[in-house]
């Protein structure tokens, strides 16, 4: 579905060799983190615990100034250790003593501090740095992009290097306080909810937190000019929309679907269990790309999402993933599945609960539709390659595999897994493996194959609907499959995010 661009060198990158943290065998820290997709993404040695980033950012210029304060706790014994950043740095503290520092590849910020870090001991890093995000590049692209009267940070798998240094991979997530000075008139969006807001010698700062473990990739930064509309759910739960001032003809699709916000996750509670975060809402900037993020309690969307009118299956989409992709997050890139194919599924379960299809004629559809020949049916959902991390076949099969696995299972065993998994994992790193495991317990059935087939094997596997019951009643023929309503606007999902 969400098919969102990815560096070009990240790419090349999946190319080096891997270097995990266990693999360092003086006390330098990796340069990596061990993703066998991205291998420089993150770093090893250390863990990140709290962000504190406190920038200013002039729209005008698209110049940023910011000091982070990483609290970290080193994993071995360190005499360096590395973050992932592109602007330019002035001054890196550890423990209050200068450190000396040296960039190298394409993100690399390569730290020496003055006293080596002992292993298990607690590090706080000040790094403060300045530059224009939209000037750094990666092979000539830049996960930053600006508005006409700002600029927005949203982007997968890395968009963190463009506006703070940090440990740059989902195994490492962190709790955030991101605080920004803007020109009056000027606001500024982040993750969680806003602490204060307060006005001096015409700049404007805000102070956002976000108290629960929360990816890098998952932070977000929009500065503008926007309408802002606030609520509550019906436990409490903040809710904070904004929308660019200057959408168009969007701007109206874009609030008939952003502002059931509320709506959606009291919805999907009942399906996933707690919502995990302490805010909700979403945010439309003006910009020209297609692609939405779900960027954690505050997803993006970009307005030609709405183009064709209100859909509110992609912001289902997008707040199913603080379930399962910001919650429960992947252990390694490959293990995308995770995330994308069941917040397609939650599309499919939407589009049964409207009556505008089931979750079974969807999948029907799209098994319908492609023939046996496709190349579609030789992506493998399970690990799919870098280069298709994003491709159709990781949503579309991707969520054909959990249909195939409702109809094995029954729906009482269903969706006790569906509620189960992110209670379980909650804030935590898994691998596709790990939900196997998890949906073999509950069911209490062997599901290996299942998966296998639906996941690690390419080629059109066998699909229909589930066997009747023994002595229930036999079933009229099958009618010819007939396109659910919903297809076109889930599919509208898909197309749109073509770069």
């Amino acid at each position: 579905m969400y098919r969102k661009v990815i560096a070009p060198s990240v790419l090349a990158a999946s190319l080096l060799l891997v270097i995990p943290a266990s693999a360092a065998s003086s006390v330098q820290g990796a340069p990596g983190i061990g993703d066998s997709y991205y291998p420089e993404s993150g770093n090893g040695g250390y863990d990140v615990s709290h962000y504190d980033l406190r920038l200013q950012y002039q729209p005008k210029t698209d110049l940023l100034e910011g000091t982070a304060t990483l609290l970290t706790t080193a994993k071995q014994d360190l005499s360096r250790f590395n973050l992932d950043f592109g602007l330019k740095v002035s001054e890196i503290r550890v423990n209050g003593a200068k450190a000396k520092f040296a960039t190298s590849g394409a993100h690399e910020l390569e730290v020496t501090p003055a006293q080596p870090l002992a292993k298990g001991k607690q590090a706080t890093v000040v790094v403060k740095y300045a530059g224009k995000p939209s000037e750094f590049k990666i092979d000539g692209w830049s996960a930053w992009q600006r508005t006409p009267d700002g600029g927005i940070a949203a982007q997968e798998p890395d968009s963190a290097v463009w506006w703070f240094p940090s440990n740059d991979h989902p195994l490492d997530k962190a709790t955030f306080d991101i605080s920004i000075n803007v020109p009056d008139g000027t606001q500024a969006i982040s993750n969680g909810v806003l602490q204060s807001q307060t006005s001096k010698l015409g700049w404007t700062r805000y102070n956002w937190r976000s108290n629960k473990p929360q990816a890098t990739y998952l932070a977000t930064l929009a500065i503008g000019k926007f309408d802002i509309t606030t609520d509550k759910t019906a436990s409490g739960l903040p809710i904070l929309n904004a929308y660019s001032k200057d959408l168009g003809d969007n701007a109206g699709a874009a609030r008939a679907s952003v502002e059931r916000t509320g709506e959606v996750a009291e919805w999907l509670e009942s399906v996933f269990g707690p919502y995990p975060f302490n805010a909700l809402g979403g945010y439309v900037p003006n910009v020209p790309t297609g692609f939405a993020l779900e960027t954690q309690t505050r997803p993006f969307y970009s307005p030609r999402q709405f183009a064709n009118g209100a859909n509110v299956s992609v912001v289902v989409h997008e707040l199913a993933h603080q379930w399962y992709g910001d919650s429960v997050s992947v252990d390694n890139w490959k293990d995308i599945w995770v995330n994308e194919g069941f917040a397609r599924y939650s599309q499919w379960l939407w589009s049964e609960k409207e009556g505008e299809g089931t979750a079974q004629e969807l999948a029907q559809w799209a098994y319908d539709t492609r023939p046996a020949e496709d190349p579609f049916w030789q992506v493998k959902p399970g690990d799919p390659g870098a280069e298709n991390q994003f491709h159709g076949a990781v949503y579309d099969r991707g969520a054909i595999a959990i249909q195939a696995l409702r109809n094995e299972v029954g729906d009482e065993k269903f969706f006790q897994i569906l509620k189960g998994w992110p209670t379980e994992r909650a804030y935590g790193n898994v691998k596709v493996g790990d939900f196997v495991r998890y949906a073999e317990k509950i069911s209490n059935k062997p599901l290996a194959q299942l998966f296998d087939t639906w996941l690690y094997t390419p080629g059109k596997p066998a699909f229909g609907a589930p066997a009747a019951k023994p002595g229930a009643r036999a079933q009229a023929p099958a009618k010819p499959a007939v396109e659910p309503k919903s297809w076109k606007k889930i599919a509208a999902t898909n197309n749109i995010h073509e770069h």
